[in-house]
This record gives C-alpha cells, structure tokens and sequence, in this order.
C-alpha cells in the first residue's frame, strides 16, 4: 500500500465517519435507551483493549450485548447464555458497532481491514504474517464477510475455541494479508457496499 493509499484511506475514513454520526446519532441515541432499559444494570457501552496498527493497543466502542459482569471466553458462540437476547439482536444485524464510528473518526480504526484482535491473538502471527498489523483494525473487511456468521460457524463445532484457532483464525490471517497486498481503494468500497447489503462476490478466487 503506497503514501498516497494510506492518505486516500485514511481521509475517506475520517470524512465519512464524521458525516455517518451526524446522520445516525438519533439512531445511536435511540439503540443506546434500549440497551440501558431492556438489558437492566450494567454500562450502556462495551469497551475493551485491542490491538491496533503495529501493535499499539487501544479502546474499541460498541454497544453492550451481553449480561453485565460475564466472564468467559474471548470467542464468542451463538446462542450463549450470557448473550442478552436484546443483544444477540445487535450483534445479528451488527447495529452494536456503530459506536466504532468513533474509533474511526480518532484514527484508530478504519472502515475496511482486518478486525481488531484481542491482545493475545496478535501474538500469535509469525513471520511475515505480522505484515498485517501495518495496518488499522477495520470495522469490516474481506475476512469478516467470509466470516460473516462466525458465531453460527461455532457453534456447531464440539470445541469452537481450538476450531477458532486452528482454522478461522488462519484463513483470517491469509485473508488479510491477500487484501493488504491486492490494496485497491475501488475495492474497499466494494467491501462497504457489501457489507451495508450483505450481498456475495468474488475476491481472491473465493465468494466472500
């Protein structure tokens, strides 16, 4: 990815990310009054530490989805207890991370890349697999929509964490790495597009 790539990216990203909050903080407001009165005691919003671009961590936003004080794994699956059902609603339509429109218009995070990992899962990239943390964290991204119902995929599996791991966790990697060096800005909208309509195409010889 040349300068003038990362300057189109990130101007793009930081320009409709502040236009995307002044059309949809009604929406925001409105999401963030259901959370705190449908899913009772706990915070409104969801945050955590997450591994940025070249390692360096920072705060992603979202809404909260899940019964306050849950402990558990980093892996989430379908269908589990400590999803609250008016969360598992977020996640299924992805409304519990518009607040990462934020994220975006700091800097931290772009529209289009890989999604941001907890920290020890970077950890876990060897070689020149660690090209990928070049990058920002996306809100999306060609992984993500190949992964699109994640949660379904684990849920099935006798043991989702080590399925996670052996499998999505690596194509996730291949994936990334394949969109850092085929970077195309046409093709990052291309994702958004697909991703606001949940439409398939082909990318890297696979349908995503």
């Amino acid at each position: 990815m040349s300068s003038l790539d990362r300057f189109i990216k990130s101007a793009f990203d930081r320009i409709v990310a502040f236009v995307g909050i002044l059309v949809l903080w009604p929406v925001i407001l409105i999401i963030a009054m259901l959370v705190h009165f449908r899913m009772g005691d706990g915070p409104v919003f969801f945050t955590q530490k997450r591994v940025g671009q070249y390692g360096k961590l920072f705060t992603i936003i979202k809404f909260r989805t899940m019964t306050a004080g849950n402990t558990g794994s980093s892996v989430t699956v379908a269908g589990e207890e400590r999803i609250h059902p008016f969360g598992a609603g977020l996640r299924r339509y992805h409304l519990d991370e518009l607040p990462e429109l934020w994220n975006v218009l700091k800097g931290d995070m772009s529209f289009v890349g890989p999604r941001p990992d907890v920290p020890g899962y970077a950890d876990m990239l060897q070689g020149e697999d660690k090209v990928i943390l070049s990058l920002k964290p996306g809100i999306t991204g060609p992984a993500t929509l190949k992964y699109r119902n994640e949660e379904y995929i684990l849920a099935k599996q006798p043991d989702p964490e080590r399925y996670n791991d052996e499998v999505i966790f690596p194509d996730k990697v291949r994936i990334n790495r394949y969109y850092l060096e085929h970077y195309s800005f046409l093709q990052d909208i291309r994702i958004i597009i697909a991703t606001v309509t949940g439409r398939h195409f082909e990318y890297g010889g696979e349908t995503i």
